[in-house]
């Protein structure tokens, strides 16, 4: 005679202890005294009517089938069941009074401490690739651990994992005020919800204010300078200052590289030695400015004002233009003694009255340009373009080697 424990599929309490016997023996169930015959099938209907349920297989604590009461030892703990696959009871759901339920459909998540109660397919169907998906699509293929309430612990922020639940729910992004987007967008990562993922990052471009790409006025500039050492080099490297009032200012020395001048006013302004490479100056007025020393390679001046100013250094320093864009100036009476234009655009410029003497031209587009009244002795023109360009009323002879290449 052996005795047995039966419990329903999936739990561990509430167990009714059976005397089996290959006859008839007496079996203690709740202090009630049952006969049961020696047959599988004679075990299977005791425990149905026991347990009240239509039992139909019978299971060992690991899962094994019994398919033969021989396999049954003394005191073994069995595990009933209707037919479904075997339960670990170590994942026993109950309702709250207690009683054992079967398995449903509804989890409980324990995120970082609060509780979210939804279903499996909530989980599963929205993001079927997604962590959360793979964690509960199959029972406890995770191994996925549980408080003693039952409830899968997930150690993560529980503010920034609800928008992530109701997106799963209704395939909506709502965030309520006050979440930072960041952290909903870390939780959507972690988890492998691409979809929602990238609706946050699109989210969180929108919500960024705009650059302030507004130019540079003169009171904000002037108060720059006024804080600058003057033996400090400012640095303006790719600032906006497009239109504004820079006129009559010591602006010697300041890198103004790859920065935006165009239509600024910088008449009579000191730019000597200034770094004005690749700069925007397109359209500005530079009359009367001192750009002695100035570097101004390949940069924009197109359709821009320079009359009268002065590139000339007494101590030697050139000012070097080389390659730069001065398609449409005006710089007539400007004083340019060894000024470096090499290969620089001076199409339809007015250059009248300039003193270019020394000046180096080679390869320089002049086409059109308007140079009467030029000193242009010693200028090197070699390789210059100067079709359609105008000579008249030279101070100096211009010698055809000048020009030759």
């Amino acid at each position: 005679m052996r005795r047995v424990t039966l419990f329903v599929n999936g739990t561990s309490k509430n167990g009714k202890v059976r005397t089996v016997s290959l006859a008839i023996g007496l079996t203690i169930a709740n202090c009630k005294v049952v006969a049961v015959y020696g047959t599988l099938a004679d075990l299977l209907s005791v425990a149905s009517n026991k347990l009240g349920i239509k039992a139909c297989n019978l299971y060992n604590g690991k899962g094994g089938l019994i398919d033969d009461i021989a396999l049954i030892r003394d005191d073994d703990v069995l595990y009933v069941s209707e037919g479904d696959p075997f339960v670990d009871p170590q994942n026993d759901v109950r309702t709250t009074d207690g009683l054992p339920r079967a398995h449903t459909d509804w989890l409980t998540l324990n995120i970082g401490g609060r509780l979210f109660t939804t279903t499996r397919s909530t989980l599963v169907s929205k993001e079927p690739e997604s962590m959360l998906a793979h964690m509960f699509r199959e029972k406890d293929v995770w191994g996925n651990k549980q408080d003693e309430r039952g409830a899968y612990l997930i150690d993560r922020s529980p503010e920034y994992f609800e928008p992530i639940l109701n997106y799963l729910r209704h395939g909506q992004l709502i965030i309520n005020e006050g979440i930072n987007l960041l952290g909903v967008l870390e939780e959507a990562r972690f988890f492998g919800i691409e979809q929602l993922a990238d609706q946050l990052e699109v989210a969180i471009k929108n919500n960024q204010p705009p650059e302030d790409h507004s130019p540079i006025s003169r009171k904000e500039f002037v108060r720059f300078l006024l804080a600058t050492p003057t033996k400090s080099e400012l640095r303006c490297q790719g600032l906006n200052f497009s239109g504004a009032d820079l006129s009559r200012l010591d602006l010697r020395y300041i890198n103004f590289k790859m920065a935006n001048l165009s239509r600024c006013n910088l008449t009579h302004a000191n730019l000597c030695c200034s770094n004005l490479e690749r700069a925007d100056l397109s359209g500005a007025n530079l009359d009367g400015a001192n750009l002695q020393g100035v570097k101004m390679l390949c940069s924009n001046a197109e359709g821009a004002s320079l009359k009268g100013c002065n590139f000339e250094d007494p101590s030697g320093l050139k000012a070097n233009l080389e390659g730069a864009n001065l398609k449409g100036v005006d710089m007539e009476g400007s004083q340019m003694t060894g000024i470096n234009l090499r290969v620089a655009t001076l199409k339809n410029a007015k250059l009248k009255n300039c003193n270019l003497r020394g000046a180096t031209l080679a390869g320089t587009d002049l086409e059109n340009c308007d140079l009467s009244g030029c000193d242009l002795q010693e200028a090197n023109l070699r390789g210059s373009n100067v079709k359609g360009a105008i000579f008249e009323e030279m101070l100096t002879a211009l010698h055809m080697s000048q020009s030759v290449r």
